[in-house]
């Protein structure tokens, strides 16, 4: 598996990932196909200046054009305060093969080691039982549920947190 910067070219990628309603399912439905190349773009602009990482997953290295879904870890200020996420999708015919828990630990293994991040929360939905069970095998602590805006959608969600500096994800 390969972990790469997303890129301008990866609209086709974003789009099967945010407008499918069975990929958003859990997520408030889908966005609108409109805004995806805007989306994508400054998501690259984000990743080449290494203000967020927000990686393509390419599960054969040999065949770089086939992407598995992302795993992005990203900063926003909260209570005045910088606050750590990371959030991951695995498109349909990559899901159920322990991608998205391998993607997610190898981007908090370098986050450990980076060390700029601090603790990082995720926040998936309480019914989506793959991602919490990621989550939960990576040694995640679970810190109870909240309501987190995504995409301009409200989701009722866990708030799990890790700190891979100190803490790094079980395998």
């Amino acid at each position: 598996m390969r972990l790469r910067n997303v890129t301008p070219d990866d609209v086709d990628a974003y789009v099967r990932m945010r407008c499918d309603p069975v990929m958003m399912k859990e997520l408030g439905g889908p966005v609108p196909r409109d805004d995806i190349e805007d989306k994508v773009r400054r998501d690259a602009e984000e990743a080449a200046a290494d203000t967020s990482w927000i990686k393509m997953i390419v599960p054969d290295p040999g065949r770089p054009e086939v992407v598995a879904g992302s795993v992005c870890v990203w900063s926003h200020d909260q209570d005045e305060k910088p606050f750590s996420e990371i959030g991951w999708m695995v498109l349909p015919e990559f899901q159920g093969r322990g991608i998205g828990k391998l993607a997610t630990r190898i981007l908090l293994e370098r986050a450990g080691e980076d060390g700029r991040w601090g603790e990082i929360h995720a926040f998936p939905a309480t019914g989506n039982a793959a991602s919490n069970g990621i989550c939960a095998a990576l040694g995640f602590r679970l810190l109870g549920e909240t309501d987190v805006d995504f995409a301009g959608r409200i989701i009722h969600s866990n708030h799990w947190m890790i700190d891979p500096r100190s803490d790094p994800p079980k395998s």
